[in-house]
């Protein structure tokens, strides 16, 4: 991501539907990718639109910028967000 040319950028795996994956596996995965970051979205909760699960080879972390906007743009890509960026 943030990049025109292709393999450049900063790498990251998008997982649009990680329905089923434990926290365990959603580690194992970011640590066999081995990407800075890999996202797993999850379905709605009360009073959310959707979850995003961050983590990094090690650790999950609460927030980071790139693949925040990374998961958007995929979701956005894939017809998973209506117009105007809102969830349909």
């Amino acid at each position: 991501m943030f990049t025109e040319v292709r393999f450049g950028g900063n790498q990251l795996a998008v997982f649009p539907d990680a329905r089923g994956l434990s926290d365990s596996q959603m580690q194992q995965i970011a640590r066999e990718i081995n990407f800075s970051e890999t996202t797993f979205v999850l379905p709605a909760e009360k009073g959310h639109t959707r979850r995003v699960r961050i983590f990094t080879p090690m650790i999950e972390v609460p927030f980071a910028g790139h693949p925040s906007i990374g998961t958007v743009f995929v979701l956005a890509t894939t017809g998973e967000l209506g117009t105007g960026g809102l969830p349909r």
